[in-house]
């Protein structure tokens, strides 16, 4: 396929940029209220700032004013996630033969660190959707690419990815979701656990064993909605994420198209893994959504909120925690940056970045967003402040994914293996 040029790859993300291509060149790439030193835009190019621009636009326009009700009546925004797969955002890393908008791995960061600005939940859910369609894309024939990713990158469709069972969490090699092969169809029998869109979705990117114990033995399987057999457990309660709906995913008896098995026998752990690496840049960039909105969120209440007659911006104490949440912000925006780099030019060095983006972002981003809470002082902890829905929606990042734990396994192997 064609290289697809810059203009060509910017009209991707939708009509609407072009309706508002010439304001957005006119308008400077310096947003009103953000501070130089934090400023998302620096160092990117002026098509990435474009796209920047339309995500920041967007969450602030159609996810941040209804954050908090998706939160408190765990709404499934579809509506609002097709409006933003007009823009391109529903397949930003799909190539364009099939809808997709064929940007690279960083661009897929400076949108989700804009989107999540908005709501963390809902870029999430995003995230893990592209994820998801990046996968098809990249290892389904065009059979299935055609099938499958039109739908997915204009949102009409929805997409979950099934890994984790009740019995394997970080250990995934060892998962007994098992796929017997009959005639031109595997037969699914098992459950996977903690599912995102779990039984509002569409389509199931499904790991399941297909040969012996071990990675070799996986296969991955697209288990569509309505399959009989298929079915889900009760929507789970969460701290946080309560804007995506998580659950159970079923199977008894799930008679699933040999046809819908993506690549061959055995490849479905190193499809799952790939899968992952990316997964872990988008969950961090996620966080660093959060992270940035917070900082201003911090800033703004010390400039404003005063204790002992003067504002708490004069106090040095929290003028210092300031400094070191920017800091910390910007360091883990370098980080993800490189690892997305990194994986875009399918370096060496790809998979421990991507581990060490996802361990020190979430880490640090949450305790960014837990200072800016403890900023606010009692008025954070109530629910009519963004900032505890920042904490809360964060939290979970330095679990999924890979654990932190494991993050640190994965990159402590890298430097005593590799000689």
């Amino acid at each position: 396929m064609a290289a697809v040029g810059p203009l060509a790859r910017v009209a991707r993300l939708g009509s609407s940029i072009c309706r508002n291509q010439r304001v957005l060149l006119n308008r400077s790439s310096q947003r009103r209220g953000i501070a130089s030193c934090v400023d998302p835009a620096h160092g990117l190019t002026d098509e990435q700032k474009e796209f920047q621009k339309v995500a920041f636009d967007f969450a602030a326009n159609e996810m941040a004013p209804h954050m908090a009700e998706w939160d408190q009546k765990e709404i499934f925004p579809v509506e609002t996630m097709r409006k933003a797969a007009q823009l391109g955002f529903g397949g930003i890393y799909v190539q364009p033969d099939f809808g997709g908008s064929g940007l690279s791995r960083l661009d897929t960061s400076v949108i989700f660190e804009a989107l999540s600005t908005g709501c963390v939940s809902t870029t999430a859910y995003i995230s893990i959707h592209n994820m998801c369609g990046w996968m098809i894309d990249t290892f389904g024939n065009n059979e299935q690419r055609e099938k499958f990713c039109p739908d997915l990158c204009s949102m009409e469709k929805f997409a979950s990815y099934c890994l984790t069972e009740p019995g394997s969490g970080s250990d995934a090699a060892s998962l007994l979701t098992s796929a017997q092969r009959k005639g031109d169809h595997y037969i699914l029998n098992g459950s996977k656990a903690f599912i995102s869109g779990g039984g509002d979705t569409d389509v199931y990117v499904v790991m399941c064993r297909t040969g012996g114990k071990g990675p070799k033995g996986i296969s991955c399987l697209v288990v569509e909605k309505g399959t009989p057999g298929l079915s889900f457990g009760k929507k789970e309660k969460k701290v946080g994420w309560n804007s995506q709906p998580t659950r159970a995913v079923i199977f008894e008896d799930c008679e699933v198209p040999v046809s819908n098995r993506l690549g061959e026998e055995g490849q479905g752990f190193g499809i799952a893994m790939k899968g992952l690496n990316g997964g872990r840049i988008n969950i961090a960039s996620c966080s660093l959504g959060a992270a940035h909105a917070c900082v201003q969120l911090a800033r703004d209440h010390l400039l404003v909120r005063k204790q002992f007659g003067e504002t708490l911006s004069n106090n040095q104490f929290l003028q210092f925690k300031l400094a070191e949440m920017a800091t910390k912000l910007v360091a883990s925006r370098l980080l993800v940056r490189e690892a997305a780099t990194a994986l875009q030019e399918n370096r060496s060095d790809a998979v421990s970045l991507c581990s060490m983006a996802k361990l020190f972002a979430t880490d640090e981003c949450f305790n960014i967003c837990n200072q800016a809470l403890q900023m606010h002082g009692g008025y954070g902890y109530l629910k009519d402040y963004a900032v505890q829905q920042f904490v809360r929606d964060i939290r979970v990042h330095q679990i999924l994914e890979g654990t932190n734990e494991v993050m640190r396994m994965i990159i402590s192997r890298n430097l005593l293996t590799e000689s």
